[in-house]
């Protein structure tokens, strides 16, 4: 019995790839001194450096600064990236319609991400259906981070469901599914051509909207 489904952020729910490259252009365009290169060569050295969001951006800035000679400080950057970013977050295509029929069959819904609270919280606000979850969790305001199954814990106490009734979904094969899975929920991949398939899963989604129907068949179980 599927009582409760539960989010990843970033590669789940935010197409954080696409809200990047929007945000890097929105930020070469506003700011000249970054315009000595090619918006391209800047755009494509951040997004190396950046390695999907696993390289916080103040040590990307310094690189940037370092290899391009930018007569900037890091610190100014990162600021700007740090208010500027959640203007450009986007959700993947049919989050939000996914979310309202989760709510329509009366299930509980909640989202454990790692990063910054301040931050992450921003960028999740900024898509719009944050109003649709019952409980949300930020690694740094928890103390804690995914895979560890405490989080996972934490999470299943505030929403009041056993870990048997709950669905854990993100695009990450250890953090995530994994991490999930050995917490004692299902864990369904969001895919990602760019990553790993896990070994182990309760489900693979191409597309959030195949989510309702993959739910639909364990409520049938």
């Amino acid at each position: 019995m599927v009582k409760a489904v539960i989010f990843d952020l970033d590669g789940t729910l935010l197409d954080r790839d696409a809200s990047l490259r929007e945000f890097l252009k929105d930020q070469y365009a506003r700011i000249p001194q970054l315009q000595r290169i090619p918006r391209s060569a800047y755009m494509e050295r951040f997004i190396a450096l950046d390695q999907r969001g696993y390289v916080w951006k103040d040590e990307v800035y310094r690189r940037l600064i370092a290899e391009f000679g930018f007569d900037l400080r890091w610190e100014t950057l990162l600021a700007d990236y740090w208010e500027g970013f959640r203007h450009h977050s986007r959700p993947f295509p049919n989050a939000g319609s996914m979310l309202e029929a989760l709510r329509a069959r009366s299930l509980s819904i909640g989202l454990i991400s790692n990063g910054y609270g301040e931050f992450q919280s921003a960028n999740f606000r900024a898509l719009g259906f944050a109003d649709l979850f019952d409980e949300v969790i930020f690694s740094e305001w928890e103390g804690l981070r995914k895979p560890d199954a405490a989080i996972f814990h934490r999470m299943l106490d505030k929403l009041d469901v056993e870990p048997h009734e709950a669905m854990y979904v993100g695009d990450h094969p250890v953090s995530d599914v994994a991490g999930s899975r050995a917490a004692g929920l299902m864990g369904v991949w969001k895919y990602d051509q760019l990553l790993e398939a896990p070994d182990e899963h309760d489900g693979v989604l191409m597309d959030l909207a195949d989510l309702v129907g993959l739910i639909d068949d364990y409520l049938r179980r």
